[in-house]
């Protein structure tokens, strides 16, 4: 089948090939016939070393599409049904998912992730966090799918399975946003405007939107932001807001150690700074040990948007039939999988909030 393959971590590229090969479907997993997947910045992390990354790879992480075939045991989905893939798929039986943490499960994502889901030139090739949607099909377990009704489109669908859910869930599950607030958010790509869209769900009266780029400014107003700005004007929309005191919530969506500090300050005394963005492992961020005593703000970072993705996924599909949850205005462009590296280079540019490749 055809793929788009990380050869070596550092590439530029993908290498799409019609030749790649797909594990069998054993007991617990299912196979499943990719039909949309979203290109995702994290595609961009994973390729140059941000997020590691066992290569080589397929990559994509953001998909939907049919099950073809259920291995032995498998009792939550049936060939057919249409799901999205989840990249960190809850066990149901860890401390986290009982306590309510479902996305901090690692059970299930640590082995996947490190188990080769393809076959390349007849040797093993690793999905990308235990996936890998840039492809035609993929078989995963059991828990990493969740079914979804069938009218739902694919390019909606793919969109929930990560950008979306990552951004209206640190909004209203990580730092439950609440009504009246003032919110800023650092970085208006596809999570930063799906932060947006989460923190006007959860009422917040002002949402400042910040981003270099000032097409990404014009975006962020299309989906909900009150104002947006570049980094040297925010000062002037603080004072504007809060008489400079600080936003309630400040959100960082690129994962850089300025950002991340930028995020930090926004915040008013008492407010919280909600780390979004996948900053690289040897980068660090610092705080002297009396501002964070007597600033008594709390910060936090939250992974795949504090979500249960058996119960989130589908109250973002609800809330986006109720017209309230703007996802088709979140897709750029819709391209084949022999375009992904075109795709890539309008996402590592800025050019599009979000690029879905139809399989």
């Amino acid at each position: 089948m055809r793929a788009a393959v990380l050869r070596n971590t550092g590439d530029t590229t993908l290498d799409v090939v019609g030749d790649v090969g797909v594990v069998d479907t054993e007991a617990g997993f299912v196979r499943v016939a990719i039909k949309a997947t979203g290109v995702c910045h994290s595609d961009l992390s994973a390729m140059n070393g941000t997020i590691p990354q066992p290569a080589p790879a397929v990559l994509g992480h953001e998909g939907a599409g049919e099950i073809v075939e259920v291995g032995p045991g498998v009792t939550s989905v049936a060939v057919g049904d249409h799901v999205i893939v989840v990249w960190v798929p809850p066990c149901g039986k860890c401390r986290y998912c009982i306590g309510g943490q479902p996305n901090l499960c690692s059970e299930i994502m640590m082995s996947a992730g490190f188990s080769p889901r393809f076959v390349l030139d007849g040797e093993p090739c690793f999905g990308m966090a235990g996936t890998g949607t840039f492809c035609e099909e993929v078989v995963l377990p059991e828990q990493a799918v969740v079914k979804v009704d069938d009218d739902v489109p694919w390019e909606i669908a793919s969109l929930i399975g990560c950008g979306v859910m990552t951004g209206v869930g640190s909004a209203i599950n990580a730092a439950k946003v609440t009504p009246g607030s003032s919110v800023a958010v650092f970085g208006c790509g596809g999570v930063g405007v799906s932060i947006i869209q989460g923190a006007r769900l959860a009422g917040a009266a002002e949402i400042v939107a910040i981003d270099l780029v000032a097409e990404r400014r014009d975006d962020a107003l299309r989906f909900g932001a009150t104002h947006a700005v570049s980094p040297d004007n925010l000062d002037d929309v603080k004072g504007e807001i809060t008489g400079g005191e600080g936003f309630d919530y400040a959100f960082e969506a690129v994962g850089l150690p300025s950002t991340i500090r930028g995020a930090y300050d926004a915040a008013r005394r008492g407010g919280t700074a909600c780390i979004v963005g996948v900053g690289r492992m040897e980068e660090t961020v610092s705080f002297s040990a009396f501002e964070l005593f007597y600033a008594e703000k709390t910060l936090m970072g939250t992974i795949y948007g504090s979500a249960d993705v058996r119960r989130d996924f589908s109250r973002l599909i609800r809330l986006w039939r109720a017209g309230r949850l703007d996802l088709e205005g979140m897709i750029s462009q819709k391209v084949g999988l022999g375009d992904i590296n075109t795709a890539l280079d309008d996402m590592r540019a800025g050019r599009v909030i979000r690029t879905v490749v139809e399989i």
